[in-house]
């Protein structure tokens, strides 16, 4: 689901943890219909260092998604540190964008194909009055749920399975290990965090629409389990609105930006 090219190779490798709202972006890539998390960043970098870099991604998010926890990496000859690259950077960023850590890498990190695992979380409210504060960070889910049987069809989908249904039309293989689909409330705040190496495109929100059914009682979770093994590409629907949905950490195997709270 990550399509981004590579970053161009020289001087020193420089590892980023970006925190974004992303509210007012096109998405975490360049696009040409509005302003992207990347495009921001290298903006930031050039008034910073002079430099023109290209900042590889983690992972693409799309338009509205928020990021607590994305991983960027770009090339510099400049001599900041690690930690002067933070403040510099964040002095230059728009207020909804936010670098948290930076770390020197080695000249072969890529932060998309050395991932070892991405998890998001997606939070929905359910309660009948509209939501005001939290309005562009939850999906508003006026009935009640069925949270029991939510947390039942979660437990199918988890491990190794053809997520073709629950994905956007995707050319290549679409088998994917789910290696976490839990759902937990708390009051009327639901959250359903989902946890693999790798993501189909739009595979978590097309899975949190199917959930919120069955939770509504629109579907069974038998029907739900149908639409996985039958893998008809782009069957299971809706697909949950963008708002509700943060990229929370990326782990690697030799990356640690040292905050102790699952990214590194």
């Amino acid at each position: 689901m990550d399509g981004e090219a590579d970053a161009p190779r020289g001087g020193r490798r420089i590892a980023i943890l970006l925190e974004y709202d992303g509210t007012a972006y096109c998405g975490s890539q360049y696009q040409e219909n509005g302003p992207s998390i990347q495009s921001e960043l290298e903006a930031a970098i050039n008034n910073l260092t002079g430099e023109a870099v290209r900042a590889a991604f983690a992972g693409r998010t799309d338009a509205g998604v928020h990021a607590l926890g994305q991983v960027s990496a770009f090339d510099t000859e400049s001599k900041l540190t690690a930690a002067e690259f933070v403040h510099g950077v964040n002095h230059f960023l728009p207020h909804d964008i936010v670098v948290r850590a930076a770390v020197e890498a080695g000249q072969d990190f890529d932060p998309r194909r050395h991932a070892r695992e991405r998890m998001y979380r997606y939070r929905i409210e359910n309660r009948g009055a509209r939501l005001a504060i939290d309005r562009n960070r939850a999906w508003h889910v006026a009935r009640p749920l069925d949270i029991d049987a939510m947390r039942r069809a979660a437990g199918r989908l988890q491990g190794a399975h053809d997520f073709a249904a629950f994905a956007a039309p995707y050319e290549g293989l679409t088998r994917r290990t789910l290696r976490r689909c839990e759902v937990s409330a708390d009051g009327g705040r639901v959250e359903i965090e989902m946890a693999a190496e790798a993501f189909l495109p739009h595979q978590v929100r097309r899975t949190v629409g199917p959930l919120v059914e069955v939770g509504l009682g629109r579907i069974t979770e038998e029907v739900l389990v149908s639409l996985l093994e039958a893998a008809v590409p782009a069957s299971a629907r809706p697909a949950a609105p963008a708002r509700g949905l943060s990229l929370v950490s990326v782990t690697y195997d030799a990356l640690d930006f040292g905050l102790g709270d699952g990214n590194g």
